[in-house]
């Protein structure tokens, strides 16, 4: 059995795509899912599988969520090799001084070439500030994520890519829940 950890987008934010975390369990399960366990009501979804390929559990957890629930919603499906490289390849993390409060993570649908960055217009974002690192961007809110037009909109636009953003304590209770 292989673990992966499904981040889906856009679920139970403002009112929209409201579902309950104990239904899309229920529902994974009924596809042949197991050990299904969520982490808070925002998304964050392990599932066990023989199955190895990261999208095509993507697209079996999508197709259900659909069927299920009828929403469209995004999924990126992540190993615990992607969580690890956050902690390994951040340098906001290695700044002195570093306010993890302020550090959040998108994890985006393809990998990136490093000049991606270009393509994101940093300086219309300023002074929040980002790096890319393969099929992440590492990010650091100047005030925070309530605050700031650097969200995830901005980066699937200016990039054309499925993205998903988690804070940094999500980010740190995931790769723990992967140890479980």
């Amino acid at each position: 059995m292989k673990t992966h950890l499904a981040l889906l987008r856009g679920i139970n934010v403002s009112g929209h795509n409201m579902m309950k975390m104990d239904a899309l369990k229920k529902a994974l399960e009924n596809i042949g899912f197991k050990n299904v366990r969520t982490y808070i009501q925002t998304g964050n979804v392990f599932v066990d599988t023989e199955e190895e390929n990261a999208a095509s559990v993507g697209f079996q957890i999508k197709q259900e969520i659909f069927k299920t629930f009828g929403h469209e919603v995004p999924v990126i499906v992540l190993k615990k090799e992607d969580l690890e490289a956050c902690f390994t390849n951040n340098l906001f993390l290695k700044s002195e001084g570093c306010d993890t409060k302020k550090l959040y993570v998108a994890f985006i649908s393809k990998e990136l070439a490093s000049t991606a960055i270009n393509d994101l217009k940093m300086s219309q974002v300023k002074p929040d500030d980002a790096q890319i690192d393969s099929n992440r961007i590492f990010i650091k809110y100047a005030v925070g994520a309530g605050k700031t037009k650097f969200d995830q909109k901005y980066i699937e636009k200016k990039l054309s890519v499925t993205a998903t953003i988690r804070n940094w304590n999500t980010i740190t209770k995931l790769l723990e829940m992967y140890a479980e």
